[in-house]
Protein backbone atom coordinates (compact mmCIF):
# COMPACT_ATOMS: atom_id res chain seq x y z
CA UNK A 1 0.00 0.00 0.00
CA UNK A 2 1.66 2.96 -0.97
CA UNK A 3 0.56 6.27 1.16
CA UNK A 4 2.10 9.98 0.82
CA UNK A 5 3.88 11.30 3.67
CA UNK A 6 6.12 13.64 4.79
CA UNK A 7 8.34 11.47 7.22
CA UNK A 8 10.68 10.41 4.42
CA UNK A 9 11.65 13.94 3.75
CA UNK A 10 11.38 15.25 6.91
CA UNK A 11 13.90 11.97 7.81
CA UNK A 12 16.33 14.07 5.44
CA UNK A 13 15.63 17.54 6.35
CA UNK A 14 16.21 17.43 10.10
CA UNK A 15 19.97 17.22 10.21
CA UNK A 16 20.38 19.07 7.13
CA UNK A 17 18.70 22.17 8.63
CA UNK A 18 20.59 21.49 11.80
CA UNK A 19 23.91 22.08 10.27
CA UNK A 20 23.69 26.24 10.24
CA UNK A 21 22.55 25.61 13.70
CA UNK A 22 25.56 23.53 14.71
CA UNK A 23 28.10 25.93 12.56
CA UNK A 24 26.45 28.93 14.59
CA UNK A 25 27.55 27.26 17.78
CA UNK A 26 31.46 27.38 17.52
CA UNK A 27 31.78 28.84 20.93
CA UNK A 28 29.85 27.08 22.86
CA UNK A 29 30.74 23.46 22.37
CA UNK A 30 28.55 21.69 25.15
CA UNK A 31 25.50 23.53 23.25
CA UNK A 32 26.98 22.46 20.15
CA UNK A 33 27.23 18.91 21.48
CA UNK A 34 23.28 19.07 22.64
CA UNK A 35 22.07 19.90 19.55
CA UNK A 36 23.89 17.00 17.57
CA UNK A 37 22.05 14.83 20.40
CA UNK A 38 18.67 16.08 20.01
CA UNK A 39 18.66 16.48 15.87
CA UNK A 40 20.27 12.54 16.31
CA UNK A 41 17.47 11.81 18.51
CA UNK A 42 14.76 13.05 16.49
CA UNK A 43 16.16 11.41 12.95
CA UNK A 44 16.08 8.25 14.45
CA UNK A 45 12.24 8.55 15.85
CA UNK A 46 11.06 9.77 12.49
CA UNK A 47 12.70 6.76 10.95
CA UNK A 48 11.16 4.26 13.67
CA UNK A 49 7.72 5.46 12.93
CA UNK A 50 7.73 4.36 9.86
CA UNK A 51 8.81 0.62 10.98
CA UNK A 52 5.42 -0.73 12.04
CA UNK A 53 3.54 0.24 8.80
CA UNK A 54 6.75 -1.12 6.72
CA UNK A 55 6.00 -4.30 8.12
CA UNK A 56 2.56 -4.17 7.30
CA UNK A 57 3.03 -3.35 3.76
CA UNK A 58 3.21 0.53 3.97
CA UNK A 59 5.31 2.05 1.88
CA UNK A 60 5.71 5.90 2.32
CA UNK A 61 5.93 8.16 -0.67
CA UNK A 62 7.22 12.30 -0.94
CA UNK A 63 7.50 13.45 -4.66
CA UNK A 64 9.81 16.36 -4.81
CA UNK A 65 10.02 16.91 -8.12
CA UNK A 66 8.31 15.65 -11.29
CA UNK A 67 9.88 16.15 -14.68
CA UNK A 68 7.76 14.31 -16.84
CA UNK A 69 8.70 11.63 -18.95
CA UNK A 70 9.46 9.27 -16.33
CA UNK A 71 11.83 11.46 -14.76
CA UNK A 72 11.79 12.08 -11.54
CA UNK A 73 12.77 12.90 -8.02
CA UNK A 74 10.99 11.28 -4.90
CA UNK A 75 11.77 9.29 -1.57
CA UNK A 76 10.36 5.79 -1.07
CA UNK A 77 10.42 4.24 2.73
CA UNK A 78 9.61 1.09 1.93
CA UNK A 79 10.96 -2.31 3.58
CA UNK A 80 14.93 -2.10 1.80
CA UNK A 81 15.34 1.87 2.54
CA UNK A 82 13.93 1.65 6.25
CA UNK A 83 16.01 -1.30 7.01
CA UNK A 84 19.26 1.23 6.11
CA UNK A 85 17.74 4.14 7.65
CA UNK A 86 16.64 2.83 10.55
CA UNK A 87 20.79 1.52 10.78
CA UNK A 88 22.48 4.78 9.78
CA UNK A 89 19.94 6.16 12.44
CA UNK A 90 20.42 4.46 15.14
CA UNK A 91 24.15 4.22 14.79
CA UNK A 92 24.27 8.20 13.81
CA UNK A 93 22.95 8.62 17.36
CA UNK A 94 25.76 6.16 19.34
CA UNK A 95 28.77 7.59 17.06
CA UNK A 96 27.53 11.08 18.29
CA UNK A 97 27.79 9.94 21.79
CA UNK A 98 31.34 8.15 21.24
CA UNK A 99 32.46 11.71 19.12
CA UNK A 100 32.07 14.04 22.02
CA UNK A 101 34.30 11.63 24.38
CA UNK A 102 36.73 11.04 21.07
CA UNK A 103 37.06 14.35 19.64
CA UNK A 104 37.42 16.19 23.25
CA UNK A 105 39.51 12.99 24.63
CA UNK A 106 42.50 14.43 21.99
CA UNK A 107 41.37 18.45 22.14
CA UNK A 108 40.82 17.97 18.31
CA UNK A 109 40.65 21.06 16.23
CA UNK A 110 38.37 21.99 13.88
CA UNK A 111 35.55 20.11 16.16
CA UNK A 112 32.28 22.17 15.07
CA UNK A 113 32.88 21.26 10.87
CA UNK A 114 33.46 17.76 12.28
CA UNK A 115 29.85 17.59 13.94
CA UNK A 116 28.61 19.37 10.62
CA UNK A 117 29.95 17.26 8.32
CA UNK A 118 28.60 14.88 10.32
CA UNK A 119 25.08 15.54 10.22
CA UNK A 120 25.58 16.41 6.30
CA UNK A 121 26.84 12.84 6.04
CA UNK A 122 24.33 11.28 7.75
CA UNK A 123 21.62 13.15 5.81
CA UNK A 124 22.32 12.30 2.53
CA UNK A 125 23.09 8.60 3.58
CA UNK A 126 19.35 8.67 4.54
CA UNK A 127 19.12 10.03 1.14
CA UNK A 128 20.71 6.87 -0.28
CA UNK A 129 18.26 4.77 1.46
CA UNK A 130 14.85 6.32 0.72
CA UNK A 131 15.29 7.18 -2.83
CA UNK A 132 12.69 6.37 -4.98
CA UNK A 133 15.02 5.92 -8.35
CA UNK A 134 17.84 5.58 -9.49
CA UNK A 135 18.29 9.21 -10.51
CA UNK A 136 16.97 9.94 -6.87
CA UNK A 137 19.95 7.67 -5.68
CA UNK A 138 22.53 8.96 -8.31
CA UNK A 139 21.94 12.80 -6.32
CA UNK A 140 22.30 11.71 -2.98
CA UNK A 141 25.26 8.78 -3.61
CA UNK A 142 27.25 11.91 -4.54
CA UNK A 143 26.36 14.43 -2.06
CA UNK A 144 27.47 12.00 0.63
CA UNK A 145 31.03 11.85 -1.05
CA UNK A 146 31.11 15.24 -0.79
CA UNK A 147 29.84 15.61 2.75
CA UNK A 148 32.02 12.98 3.89
CA UNK A 149 35.25 14.43 2.31
CA UNK A 150 36.38 17.20 4.99
CA UNK A 151 35.68 14.13 7.51
CA UNK A 152 38.35 12.21 5.68
CA UNK A 153 40.62 14.91 5.11
CA UNK A 154 40.01 16.06 8.72
CA UNK A 155 43.32 16.53 9.65
CA UNK A 156 44.97 18.65 6.82
CA UNK A 157 48.07 17.09 6.48
CA UNK A 158 49.28 15.98 3.50
CA UNK A 159 48.48 12.45 4.09
CA UNK A 160 45.16 12.96 4.65
CA UNK A 161 44.65 15.27 1.61
CA UNK A 162 46.27 12.75 -0.39
CA UNK A 163 43.72 10.01 0.73
CA UNK A 164 41.05 12.63 0.10
CA UNK A 165 42.24 12.91 -3.53
CA UNK A 166 41.81 9.04 -3.78
CA UNK A 167 38.37 9.12 -1.86
CA UNK A 168 37.37 11.20 -4.52
CA UNK A 169 38.82 9.68 -7.55
CA UNK A 170 37.37 6.59 -6.72
CA UNK A 171 34.24 7.52 -5.67
CA UNK A 172 33.02 10.06 -8.53
CA UNK A 173 34.77 7.69 -10.80
CA UNK A 174 31.82 5.02 -9.07
CA UNK A 175 29.37 7.72 -9.34
CA UNK A 176 30.11 8.49 -13.48
CA UNK A 177 29.81 4.60 -13.81
CA UNK A 178 26.36 4.58 -11.72
CA UNK A 179 25.00 7.79 -14.16
CA UNK A 180 26.10 6.03 -17.10
CA UNK A 181 24.12 3.26 -16.19
CA UNK A 182 20.98 4.90 -15.02
CA UNK A 183 21.01 6.96 -18.06
CA UNK A 184 21.31 3.44 -20.29
CA UNK A 185 18.24 1.72 -18.07
CA UNK A 186 16.44 5.14 -18.76
CA UNK A 187 17.08 4.72 -22.72
CA UNK A 188 16.13 0.83 -22.38
CA UNK A 189 12.96 1.12 -20.36
CA UNK A 190 11.67 5.17 -19.89
CA UNK A 191 11.59 5.06 -15.90
CA UNK A 192 14.13 4.52 -12.95
CA UNK A 193 12.02 4.19 -10.70
CA UNK A 194 12.20 1.19 -8.24
CA UNK A 195 9.97 -1.92 -8.99
CA UNK A 196 10.14 -5.03 -6.55
CA UNK A 197 11.28 -7.94 -8.93
CA UNK A 198 12.96 -5.22 -11.48
CA UNK A 199 11.61 -2.97 -13.72
CA UNK A 200 9.64 -4.82 -16.45
CA UNK A 201 10.93 -2.97 -19.26
CA UNK A 202 14.55 -4.55 -19.09
CA UNK A 203 13.29 -8.11 -19.57
CA UNK A 204 12.11 -7.18 -22.98
CA UNK A 205 15.04 -4.77 -24.15
CA UNK A 206 18.35 -5.99 -25.85
CA UNK A 207 19.91 -8.46 -24.08
CA UNK A 208 24.04 -6.89 -24.40
CA UNK A 209 23.01 -3.28 -23.61
CA UNK A 210 20.76 -4.39 -20.57
CA UNK A 211 23.87 -6.64 -19.35
CA UNK A 212 26.25 -3.10 -20.32
CA UNK A 213 23.65 -0.93 -18.00
CA UNK A 214 23.82 -4.05 -15.32
CA UNK A 215 27.58 -3.85 -15.13
CA UNK A 216 28.17 0.01 -15.01
CA UNK A 217 25.94 -0.29 -12.47
CA UNK A 218 27.59 -3.01 -10.22
CA UNK A 219 30.63 -0.69 -11.14
CA UNK A 220 29.68 2.09 -9.62
CA UNK A 221 28.15 0.55 -6.54
CA UNK A 222 31.09 -1.70 -6.27
CA UNK A 223 33.58 1.19 -5.61
CA UNK A 224 32.06 2.36 -2.33
CA UNK A 225 31.58 -1.69 -1.77
CA UNK A 226 35.10 -2.00 -1.46
CA UNK A 227 35.06 -4.57 -4.23
CA UNK A 228 38.35 -5.44 -5.63
CA UNK A 229 39.90 -4.09 -7.79
CA UNK A 230 38.22 -0.74 -7.14
CA UNK A 231 39.19 -1.17 -3.17
CA UNK A 232 42.13 0.75 -2.33
CA UNK A 233 40.70 4.08 -0.94
CA UNK A 234 38.93 2.44 1.64
CA UNK A 235 42.44 1.51 3.84
CA UNK A 236 44.08 4.90 2.81
CA UNK A 237 40.70 6.26 4.58
CA UNK A 238 41.42 5.10 7.76
CA UNK A 239 43.86 8.17 8.45
CA UNK A 240 40.23 10.22 9.31
CA UNK A 241 39.28 10.18 13.48
CA UNK A 242 37.97 6.81 14.32
CA UNK A 243 34.44 7.61 14.71
CA UNK A 244 34.69 8.55 11.02
CA UNK A 245 36.13 5.61 10.45
CA UNK A 246 33.73 3.69 12.38
CA UNK A 247 29.95 5.36 11.28
CA UNK A 248 31.31 6.38 7.18
CA UNK A 249 33.36 3.50 6.71
CA UNK A 250 31.40 0.79 8.13
CA UNK A 251 28.08 2.02 8.05
CA UNK A 252 27.22 5.60 5.83
CA UNK A 253 29.63 5.03 2.93
CA UNK A 254 30.35 1.82 2.07
CA UNK A 255 27.15 0.63 3.09
CA UNK A 256 25.72 3.16 0.69
CA UNK A 257 27.30 1.05 -1.80
CA UNK A 258 25.99 -2.60 -0.79
CA UNK A 259 22.37 -0.93 -0.80
CA UNK A 260 23.23 0.19 -4.09
CA UNK A 261 23.86 -3.12 -5.15
CA UNK A 262 20.97 -4.74 -3.35
CA UNK A 263 18.87 -2.11 -5.56
CA UNK A 264 20.08 -3.01 -8.34
CA UNK A 265 19.46 -7.08 -7.76
CA UNK A 266 15.79 -6.81 -6.03
CA UNK A 267 14.12 -3.58 -7.77
CA UNK A 268 16.13 -2.56 -11.18
CA UNK A 269 16.79 -6.58 -12.56
CA UNK A 270 15.13 -8.50 -10.29
CA UNK A 271 16.59 -12.14 -9.80
CA UNK A 272 14.29 -13.88 -13.04
CA UNK A 273 16.14 -11.35 -15.12
CA UNK A 274 19.51 -11.93 -13.45
CA UNK A 275 19.68 -15.22 -13.91
CA UNK A 276 18.06 -15.05 -17.97
CA UNK A 277 21.15 -12.73 -18.79
CA UNK A 278 23.90 -14.67 -16.51
CA UNK A 279 25.33 -11.81 -14.63
CA UNK A 280 24.81 -13.00 -11.20
CA UNK A 281 27.51 -15.62 -11.02
CA UNK A 282 30.40 -12.63 -12.20
CA UNK A 283 29.27 -10.60 -9.34
CA UNK A 284 29.06 -13.76 -6.94
CA UNK A 285 32.67 -14.71 -8.00
CA UNK A 286 34.08 -11.15 -7.57
CA UNK A 287 32.58 -10.71 -4.26
CA UNK A 288 34.22 -14.31 -3.39
CA UNK A 289 37.21 -13.29 -4.58
CA UNK A 290 37.27 -10.01 -2.49
CA UNK A 291 36.19 -12.07 0.82
CA UNK A 292 39.08 -13.95 0.38
CA UNK A 293 41.79 -12.06 -0.60
CA UNK A 294 40.85 -9.21 1.86
CA UNK A 295 40.87 -11.21 4.60
CA UNK A 296 44.34 -12.94 3.86
CA UNK A 297 45.81 -9.08 3.29
CA UNK A 298 44.15 -8.43 7.13
CA UNK A 299 46.62 -11.04 8.41
CA UNK A 300 49.12 -8.94 7.61
CA UNK A 301 48.70 -5.59 8.68
CA UNK A 302 49.85 -4.58 12.35
CA UNK A 303 48.25 -1.48 12.88
CA UNK A 304 44.80 -1.96 14.16
CA UNK A 305 42.37 -0.15 12.36
CA UNK A 306 44.87 -1.22 8.47
CA UNK A 307 43.08 -4.68 10.14
CA UNK A 308 39.90 -3.73 10.61
CA UNK A 309 40.04 -1.93 7.16
CA UNK A 310 40.76 -4.91 5.06
CA UNK A 311 38.58 -6.98 7.19
CA UNK A 312 35.95 -4.22 6.21
CA UNK A 313 36.56 -4.99 2.59
CA UNK A 314 35.84 -8.73 3.32
CA UNK A 315 32.83 -8.48 5.17
CA UNK A 316 31.16 -6.49 3.23
CA UNK A 317 31.75 -8.77 -0.06
CA UNK A 318 29.58 -11.31 2.12
CA UNK A 319 26.73 -8.94 1.57
CA UNK A 320 27.08 -8.76 -2.08
CA UNK A 321 27.95 -12.51 -2.09
CA UNK A 322 24.47 -12.90 -0.46
CA UNK A 323 22.45 -10.56 -2.95
CA UNK A 324 24.28 -12.49 -6.12
CA UNK A 325 23.31 -15.81 -4.87
CA UNK A 326 19.32 -15.03 -5.71
CA UNK A 327 18.31 -17.61 -3.12
CA UNK A 328 15.64 -16.19 -0.54
CA UNK A 329 18.07 -17.57 2.69
CA UNK A 330 21.37 -16.51 0.73
CA UNK A 331 19.39 -12.86 0.02
CA UNK A 332 18.33 -12.60 4.35
CA UNK A 333 21.72 -14.02 5.17
CA UNK A 334 23.09 -11.18 2.94
CA UNK A 335 21.01 -8.06 3.76
CA UNK A 336 20.58 -8.95 7.41
CA UNK A 337 24.97 -8.60 7.56
CA UNK A 338 24.30 -5.19 6.94
CA UNK A 339 23.06 -4.53 10.59
CA UNK A 340 25.25 -7.45 12.24
CA UNK A 341 28.46 -6.07 10.40
CA UNK A 342 27.84 -2.30 10.96
CA UNK A 343 27.09 -3.40 15.23
CA UNK A 344 30.21 -5.96 15.20
CA UNK A 345 32.61 -3.01 13.44
CA UNK A 346 31.42 -0.39 14.76
CA UNK A 347 32.09 -1.64 18.09
CA UNK A 348 35.40 -2.62 16.98
CA UNK A 349 36.92 0.58 15.59
CA UNK A 350 35.53 2.15 18.70
CA UNK A 351 37.57 -0.25 20.91
CA UNK A 352 40.77 1.17 18.83
CA UNK A 353 39.22 4.60 18.75
CA UNK A 354 39.34 4.51 22.97
CA UNK A 355 42.65 2.25 22.95
CA UNK A 356 44.19 4.82 21.18
CA UNK A 357 42.81 8.20 22.88
CA UNK A 358 43.95 6.16 26.48
CA UNK A 359 47.18 4.84 25.47
CA UNK A 360 48.46 6.48 21.81
CA UNK A 361 48.66 2.47 20.82
CA UNK A 362 47.87 1.99 17.54
CA UNK A 363 49.95 -1.26 16.59
CA UNK A 364 48.53 -4.98 17.68
CA UNK A 365 52.66 -6.36 18.50
CA UNK A 366 52.43 -3.16 21.19
CA UNK A 367 49.20 -4.84 22.61
CA UNK A 368 49.93 -7.32 24.74
CA UNK A 369 48.59 -6.92 28.20
CA UNK A 370 46.65 -4.31 27.37
CA UNK A 371 43.73 -6.41 28.77
CA UNK A 372 44.62 -5.24 31.97
CA UNK A 373 44.66 -1.26 31.05
CA UNK A 374 41.20 -1.48 29.10
CA UNK A 375 39.34 -4.72 30.52
CA UNK A 376 35.97 -3.76 28.94
CA UNK A 377 37.00 -2.19 25.87
CA UNK A 378 38.51 -5.55 24.97
CA UNK A 379 35.80 -7.70 26.16
CA UNK A 380 33.48 -5.86 23.90
CA UNK A 381 36.17 -6.20 20.94
CA UNK A 382 36.02 -10.18 22.10
CA UNK A 383 32.18 -10.51 21.57
CA UNK A 384 32.58 -8.09 18.08
CA UNK A 385 35.89 -10.25 16.92
CA UNK A 386 33.41 -13.58 17.53
CA UNK A 387 30.60 -12.50 15.78
CA UNK A 388 32.62 -11.39 12.66
CA UNK A 389 34.15 -14.88 12.48
CA UNK A 390 30.78 -16.59 12.67
CA UNK A 391 30.58 -17.64 16.35
CA UNK A 392 26.99 -18.40 17.68
CA UNK A 393 25.07 -15.75 19.97
CA UNK A 394 26.53 -13.28 17.75
CA UNK A 395 24.96 -11.06 14.96
CA UNK A 396 27.33 -12.29 12.71
CA UNK A 397 26.57 -15.95 12.98
CA UNK A 398 22.94 -15.64 12.02
CA UNK A 399 23.69 -13.47 9.00
CA UNK A 400 26.25 -15.68 7.45
CA UNK A 401 24.21 -19.18 8.92
CA UNK A 402 21.78 -17.53 6.29
CA UNK A 403 24.21 -17.17 3.97
CA UNK A 404 25.96 -20.46 3.84
CA UNK A 405 22.77 -22.29 3.79
CA UNK A 406 21.69 -20.01 0.84
CA UNK A 407 24.42 -21.33 -0.69
CA UNK A 408 24.04 -24.65 -0.59
CA UNK A 409 20.33 -24.32 -1.78
CA UNK A 410 21.49 -23.56 -4.79
CA UNK A 411 23.78 -25.43 -5.19
CA UNK A 412 26.97 -23.18 -4.86
CA UNK A 413 28.99 -25.08 -2.73
CA UNK A 414 32.26 -23.08 -3.71
CA UNK A 415 30.77 -20.18 -2.55
CA UNK A 416 29.59 -21.86 0.85
CA UNK A 417 33.06 -23.27 1.18
CA UNK A 418 34.46 -19.74 0.59
CA UNK A 419 32.21 -18.45 3.46
CA UNK A 420 34.08 -20.90 5.67
CA UNK A 421 36.92 -20.39 4.53
CA UNK A 422 36.74 -16.38 5.29
CA UNK A 423 35.38 -17.58 9.01
CA UNK A 424 38.64 -19.86 9.63
CA UNK A 425 40.90 -16.80 8.40
CA UNK A 426 38.60 -14.13 10.41
CA UNK A 427 39.58 -16.33 13.51
CA UNK A 428 43.36 -16.05 12.29
CA UNK A 429 43.76 -11.98 12.30
CA UNK A 430 41.57 -11.44 15.36
CA UNK A 431 41.85 -14.36 17.92
CA UNK A 432 45.79 -13.07 18.21
CA UNK A 433 44.67 -9.70 19.19
CA UNK A 434 41.90 -10.90 21.99
CA UNK A 435 44.39 -13.83 23.57
CA UNK A 436 48.01 -11.41 23.93
CA UNK A 437 45.44 -8.48 24.98
CA UNK A 438 44.46 -11.05 28.14
CA UNK A 439 46.75 -13.74 28.32
CA UNK A 440 50.56 -12.35 27.32
CA UNK A 441 52.39 -9.28 29.18
CA UNK A 442 54.30 -6.78 27.48
CA UNK A 443 57.62 -8.84 28.81
CA UNK A 444 56.31 -12.12 27.74
CA UNK A 445 54.70 -12.42 24.53
CA UNK A 446 55.16 -14.15 21.35
CA UNK A 447 56.57 -11.68 18.13
CA UNK A 448 53.14 -11.71 16.08
CA UNK A 449 54.84 -13.23 12.24
CA UNK A 450 52.13 -11.60 10.15
CA UNK A 451 52.91 -7.96 9.59
CA UNK A 452 52.38 -4.84 7.36
CA UNK A 453 54.28 -5.77 4.31
CA UNK A 454 54.17 -5.40 0.91
CA UNK A 455 50.74 -7.54 0.87
CA UNK A 456 49.11 -4.98 2.37
CA UNK A 457 49.55 -1.75 0.50
CA UNK A 458 51.22 1.11 1.30
CA UNK A 459 52.29 2.26 4.46
CA UNK A 460 52.38 5.95 3.42
CA UNK A 461 49.17 6.05 5.13
CA UNK A 462 49.14 5.72 8.65
CA UNK A 463 45.61 6.00 10.60
CA UNK A 464 45.44 6.91 14.00
CA UNK A 465 48.11 7.81 16.38
CA UNK A 466 49.67 10.50 18.44
CA UNK A 467 48.82 12.95 20.75
CA UNK A 468 45.97 15.64 21.68
CA UNK A 469 46.74 19.03 22.65
CA UNK A 470 45.96 20.36 26.62
CA UNK A 471 42.44 19.36 27.19
CA UNK A 472 40.40 22.87 27.42
CA UNK A 473 39.24 23.39 31.10
CA UNK A 474 35.42 23.79 31.52
CA UNK A 475 34.47 27.37 32.83
CA UNK A 476 32.70 27.69 35.97
CA UNK A 477 29.03 27.46 34.08
CA UNK A 478 30.98 24.25 32.35
CA UNK A 479 31.34 25.10 29.12
CA UNK A 480 33.84 24.72 27.16
CA UNK A 481 35.42 27.75 25.32
CA UNK A 482 37.30 26.55 22.13
CA UNK A 483 39.55 29.11 20.49
CA UNK A 484 39.20 30.25 17.08
CA UNK A 485 42.54 28.73 15.97
CA UNK A 486 42.01 25.67 17.77
CA UNK A 487 38.95 25.30 15.44
CA UNK A 488 40.69 25.60 12.07
CA UNK A 489 44.33 24.79 11.66
CA UNK A 490 45.75 22.16 13.63
CA UNK A 491 49.18 22.12 15.34
CA UNK A 492 51.25 19.85 13.08
CA UNK A 493 53.27 18.91 16.65
CA UNK A 494 49.81 17.31 17.69
CA UNK A 495 48.07 15.57 14.64
CA UNK A 496 46.83 12.68 16.09
CA UNK A 497 45.84 10.05 13.56
CA UNK A 498 48.67 9.11 11.31
CA UNK A 499 51.05 7.56 13.84
CA UNK A 500 53.05 10.61 14.94
CA UNK A 501 54.47 12.19 18.21
CA UNK A 502 55.66 14.89 19.43
CA UNK A 503 59.41 13.67 20.19
CA UNK A 504 58.58 15.73 23.86
CA UNK A 505 55.56 13.27 24.69
CA UNK A 506 56.13 11.41 27.80
CA UNK A 507 54.56 7.91 25.95
CA UNK A 508 54.55 7.01 22.25
CA UNK A 509 52.57 4.23 22.41
CA UNK A 510 52.46 0.47 23.64
CA UNK A 511 53.14 -0.17 27.05
CA UNK A 512 54.79 2.17 29.25
CA UNK A 513 57.72 1.65 31.40
CA UNK A 514 57.10 -0.63 33.85
CA UNK A 515 53.47 -2.18 32.30
CA UNK A 516 50.12 -1.44 31.72
CA UNK A 517 48.99 -0.81 35.17
CA UNK A 518 45.31 -2.43 35.81
CA UNK A 519 42.38 -0.59 35.84
CA UNK A 520 39.57 -3.09 36.17
CA UNK A 521 36.39 -3.34 35.76
CA UNK A 522 34.33 -0.34 36.55
CA UNK A 523 34.86 1.77 33.66
CA UNK A 524 38.12 3.40 34.98
CA UNK A 525 39.62 2.41 31.43
CA UNK A 526 38.22 5.88 29.88
CA UNK A 527 35.70 8.15 29.70
CA UNK A 528 31.92 6.74 29.63
CA UNK A 529 30.90 9.06 26.76
CA UNK A 530 33.33 6.16 24.95
CA UNK A 531 32.70 3.54 27.12
CA UNK A 532 28.82 3.66 26.79
CA UNK A 533 29.11 3.33 23.00
CA UNK A 534 31.21 0.73 22.97
CA UNK A 535 29.07 -1.37 25.22
CA UNK A 536 25.94 -0.51 23.36
CA UNK A 537 27.50 -1.34 20.17
CA UNK A 538 28.30 -4.60 21.74
CA UNK A 539 24.92 -5.42 23.24
CA UNK A 540 23.19 -4.32 19.78
CA UNK A 541 25.62 -7.14 18.41
CA UNK A 542 24.54 -9.60 20.87
CA UNK A 543 20.73 -8.70 20.77
CA UNK A 544 21.14 -9.43 17.33
CA UNK A 545 22.60 -12.76 17.67
CA UNK A 546 20.50 -14.04 20.15
CA UNK A 547 17.03 -12.42 19.21
CA UNK A 548 16.82 -11.18 16.00
CA UNK A 549 13.25 -10.76 15.49
CA UNK A 550 13.10 -9.08 18.50
CA UNK A 551 15.62 -6.78 17.12
CA UNK A 552 13.45 -5.88 14.89
CA UNK A 553 15.87 -5.84 11.64
CA UNK A 554 15.41 -9.95 10.68
CA UNK A 555 11.93 -9.08 10.55
CA UNK A 556 12.64 -6.16 8.22
CA UNK A 557 14.66 -8.31 5.69
CA UNK A 558 12.19 -10.56 5.43
CA UNK A 559 9.53 -8.28 4.76
CA UNK A 560 11.86 -7.45 1.97
CA UNK A 561 12.24 -10.91 0.73
CA UNK A 562 9.16 -11.73 1.23
CA UNK A 563 8.01 -9.09 -1.01
CA UNK A 564 9.60 -10.19 -4.01
CA UNK A 565 8.31 -12.26 -7.04
CA UNK A 566 10.08 -15.31 -8.19
CA UNK A 567 12.16 -15.86 -5.06
CA UNK A 568 12.89 -19.58 -3.96
CA UNK A 569 13.17 -20.46 -0.38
Amino acid sequence: MIEPSIRPLAAVLVSALAIPVILSLKSRPNVREGVTLLVAGSKLAIVGSMVPGVLSGTVYVTEIADFGAGLSLGLRADALGVLFGLLASLLWVVTSFYSIGYMRGLSEHAQTRYFASFAASVSTAIGVAFGANLLTLFVFYELLTVSTYPLVTHDETDEARAAGRKYLTYTFGGGVAVLGGTLLVYFLTGTTAFTPGGIAGLATADPTLAKAAFALLAAGFGVKAALMPAHSWLPDAMVAPTPVSGLLHAVAVVKSGVFGIARLVLDVFGTDLMRELGVALPLAAVAAFTLLVASVIALRQDNLKRRLAYSTISQLSYIVLGLALLEGNALIGGLLHIPAHAFMKLTLFFCAGAIHVETHTDDISDMAGIGRRMPLTMAAFAVAAAGMAGIPLVAGFVSKWYLVIGALEGGQTVFAAALLVSGILNIAYFWPIVYQAYFETPDHHDEKPLISGLLGGSEAVRPDGGEGREEPVPDADGAVETDDADESVPDPAHVDHLGKFDEDHEHHGGPPAGGWDHRGWRGGESTWFMLGPILTAATLSLALGIAPRLAVFLRIVEAVVGGLPGVMG
